[in-house]
């Protein structure tokens, strides 16, 4: 185990080496890591939550406004399929969690209730092939369609996972480091955005449902007529941002969705200088809209985002390139916010913010000092044991790779730019106070050997090597332990896994190898006849 492999020399030089390329920075003032060279790492640690600050946020999923919208969708899906197959209607609306709608004829009851079943809901996921959907009839010519209970639950859990990750897109685009986004329950997210000093921006970032669509406005009746009562079937009132009119008529058919935008961007008008959105549809969207203008030349379409009119321009040509631009009153600020929630994608349902906590930077700096604090003393003691216990030579070759793994470990971290916690710093701290665990176990199986009567470099050759499986064992152990903390944990807990489970590579790597480099050097330049720690 003594013997001076170069493999292993190399080994150890190149792990220093790295090791403070990447940990340099952390020292480094931000102008000097500004300059530094494409080719040279500058990141630092990334601080979590708990100490750079930031903003705490519990949101809700309105899974209730989710079922809302599907009814209505769907009142809208039976409205055309009925019309296209030729059967006459009546009463068609949302009635008690579900859709209602009598059939004139009877005689055409069973042939729309046949059509809606085959047309209306998809299919359930997994082997039961069922459909989303359930019709029955009744005998006063009414046909009923509800979701069954399996579908709406399905997209409730897909509600959630997609607004987590449209979450994830949107805080990234603000350009917050290391989110952090977890489920928590059923229904609820918990985000926490380090760094981020405007958290009242980041609810409106995130809790805006940013639906955008392009729909037709609908021109047979007047607004003050809308107003008084007067809504066609298949048309709706909405609100106006304009400056033109204070609601529109929309027809309730999407003609283009946000879903087929590729791209949305904060752009300047050529003509009035001012702060517009530009878009641009996926080739689907690009022929929708263009076979619409194509058709509806002189006539308005709306642009509606989150069920407000933002603006209601007179189309006055076919517009088949696939891009346009949104006008409206925007500042810079708010064109990019839209351009931001365009881009991310619009929730599938509402979030309501539960819960909001502000963590101040100074928290963090108090923190901080106190963990610097916490990791001296720990060195320190560690120093003191050592060197008492196995004098300066082997005890301060512990206390060299102890730095060496300190070292290691701010690398890691800064390499990978996990967030650092506050139980972060308790998992660096523990795994600095336990790390000469090894170097103990090596240093005493070596006393053993040498009082049994074993030369020096037999004995040491003996302590590394029969030490071995004990030192793999507890370190697979706390491993182990780790990774169900990193699994299971949140918040955190995570954070202290992850330190947890960096310490243990690096302890190893450095109670083991370090030392037996360093100590094998002493051994091939001093020759030595006896065991200083005997």
């Amino acid at each position: 185990m003594l013997n001076l492999s170069r493999w292993k020399v190399l080994l150890v030089i190149a792990s220093v080496v790295l090791g403070l390329l990447f940990a340099l920075p952390n020292v480094l003032p931000q102008d000097v890591r500004d300059r530094l060279p494409g080719f040279l790492p500058s990141n630092t640690l990334n601080l979590g939550l708990d100490l750079q600050g930031g903003s705490y946020l519990m949101l809700e999923v309105d899974t209730q406004a989710l079922r809302v919208e599907r009814l209505t969708n769907m009142v809208e899906d039976v409205r055309t399929q009925l019309r296209d197959g030729q059967i006459q209607f009546t009463d068609l609306g949302v009635v008690d969690g579900a859709v209602g709608v009598r059939i004139t004829d009877p005689g055409q009851v069973s042939a729309a209730a046949r059509l809606l079943r085959n047309s209306v809901g998809g299919v359930l996921p997994g082997a039961s092939g069922g459909r989303e959907v359930t019709v029955t009839t009744a005998a006063d010519q009414r046909v009923r369609l509800a979701f069954v209970a399996e579908a709406f639950d399905a997209q409730a859990a897909r509600a959630v996972e997609q607004s987590m990750e449209i979450i994830r897109r949107r805080v990234d685009e603000l350009g917050t480091r290391e989110p952090s986004i977890q489920r928590q329950g059923s229904d609820r997210i918990v985000l926490q955005a380090p760094g981020e000093s405007d958290p009242e921006r980041l609810k409106a970032i995130i809790g805006q449902t940013a639906k955008l669509s392009f729909q037709m406005v609908d021109e047979s009746v007047s607004v003050a007529e809308a107003q008084a009562g007067r809504i066609p079937p298949g048309s709706e009132l909405l609100p106006s941002e304009d400056n033109y009119s204070p609601a529109y008529l929309i027809k309730k058919r999407a003609v283009v969705t946000g879903e087929m935008l590729t791209d949305a961007q904060q752009v300047y008008d050529q003509q009035s200088g001012q702060p517009v959105v530009s878009f641009r549809f996926n080739g689907q969207g690009a022929r929708r809209f263009g076979d619409t203008t194509a058709q509806n030349v002189g006539k308005r379409f709306a642009i509606v985002l989150d069920r407000k009119v933002i603006s209601a321009p007179v189309i006055q040509g076919a517009i088949t390139g696939g891009s346009g631009q949104i006008t409206g009153s925007f500042t810079v600020e708010s064109a990019n916010d839209l351009a931001v929630l365009l881009r991310a994608g619009a929730l599938p349902a509402p979030l309501t913010v539960v819960e909001q906590r502000t963590v101040g930077a100074e928290l963090g700096a108090d923190a901080i000092a106190a963990g610097q604090i916490s990791a001296v003393i720990a060195f320190g003691s560690v120093l003191i044991f050592m060197v008492l216990a196995y004098g300066f030579l082997f005890g301060g070759v512990s206390l060299v790779a102890l730095a060496v793994n300190a070292l290691l470990i701010v690398a890691a971290m800064s390499m990978t730019q996990a967030a650092l916690t506050l139980p972060g710093i308790a998992g660096l701290i523990l795994t600095l106070a336990v790390a000469v665990d090894a170097n103990v176990l090596i240093y005493e199986r070596m006393r053993e050997e040498y009082r049994a009567g074993r030369s020096t470099i037999a004995s040491m050759d003996a302590g590394f090597r029969r030490a071995m499986l004990t030192i793999f064992d507890a370190n697979i152990t706390h491993l182990g332990a780790a990774l169900i903390m990193f699994s299971l944990g949140a918040g955190p807990v995570k954070g202290f896994a992850w330190t947890l489970a960096i310490g243990v590579f690096t302890s190893v790597f450095t109670a083991v190898l370090v030392t037996q480099v360093l100590l094998g050097l002493w051994v091939h330049t001093t020759r030595p006849k006896t065991l200083p720690i005997s």
